[in-house]
């Protein structure tokens, strides 16, 4: 591991630990969640300058709990303890979840934590789309302060958050939507438990009608430097009665609104194709949980 620099590794029992810590080492301190990602970083020449890890397993953070407004998730809970949430089960509305954990294989599942898993900004990862989809909203804690930001407010670029130094995520919260509501996550990927080359994640909430009143498209794998929306593809759906026709259109439309990337796992054309062949495939199967 090329960690040539590394001088230090905290384990911190309280959030004014690692923000002591981290204070000491400014942009060169990186804060580990499960720290299943640290050879793909280190892979991209990311950890020369780290001086510091932090290890934050000792704060408390795990955990998750259903409420009457939808679902509270700690940021240190590792995917294998998430897929035991009840709800996943019977939540229409949280498909799009279940869907994105059935993808890690179980080495992973048992290691990687919801809030690293967001807070490393890979576009390549799952569970980010699938959050993005759900609108997901995110507890940062630092300095003694608490704040709360979108999903989308986090990522800054590839392999880049917002956060500043000292503040990790310590909460994931996902608001169970008005109406009658249901989400999906597609994945192509090029072998069996290979990051994505492209994935969307689609939410979907209906009037007693039918009708759309509000539509959530989220794509990521290489689509850009982070997760993104489809704002044009979700125009066309809202305050529509979805049919094969419409959801065709607008699986169309995601490629306005997306800058695929070519590496050794696709071309960008190939990207931008499969882009709208999966919008369509999790729309539809949206959809057909909604009936």
């Amino acid at each position: 591991m090329a960690l040539v620099k590394l001088k230090e590794f905290c384990i911190p029992e309280s959030p004014g630990q690692v923000s002591a810590c981290a204070a000491k080492y400014g942009d060169n301190a990186l804060i580990l969640g499960g720290g299943s990602f640290i050879h793909g970083l280190e892979a991209r020449g990311l950890l020369s300058e780290v001086e510091a890890l932090i290890d934050i397993r000792k704060l408390g953070l795990a955990g998750m709990a259903a409420t009457g407004e939808g679902v509270r998730i700690g940021a240190m809970t590792t995917f294998a303890e998430l897929e035991k949430l009840p709800e996943l089960a019977s939540a229409a509305w949280l498909g799009a979840l279940k869907d994105a954990l059935t993808y890690p294989p179980m080495q992973i599942k048992n290691v990687a934590t919801v809030g690293g898993c967001i807070a490393a900004s890979c576009p390549f990862f799952d569970i980010p789309t699938a959050f993005l989809a759900l609108d997901a909203k995110l507890t940062v804690s630092g300095a003694g302060a608490k704040r709360e930001i979108g999903l989308a407010e986090l990522f800054a670029g590839l392999f880049e958050n917002s956060l500043e130094p000292g503040e990790l995520i310590t909460e994931v919260r996902l608001a169970k939507p008005a109406g009658r509501a249901a989400s999906a996550f597609i994945k192509l990927e090029g072998t069996a438990n290979d990051l994505a080359i492209v994935n969307a994640a689609v939410r979907i909430s209906v009037d007693a009608a039918g009708v759309c009143q509000e539509v959530r498209i989220a794509l990521g794998g290489g689509v850009g430097d982070s997760v993104v929306r489809s704002a044009s593809a979700e125009k066309l759906l809202l305050g529509q009665k979805l049919s094969a026709d419409l959801i065709q259109h607008a699986a169309e439309a995601v490629g306005q609104d997306i800058s695929p990337m070519e590496d050794h796992r696709a071309t960008a054309a190939y990207r931008l194709a499969m882009a709208k062949v999966i919008t369509r495939r999790a729309l539809n199967q949206a959809l057909s949980r909604l009936n």
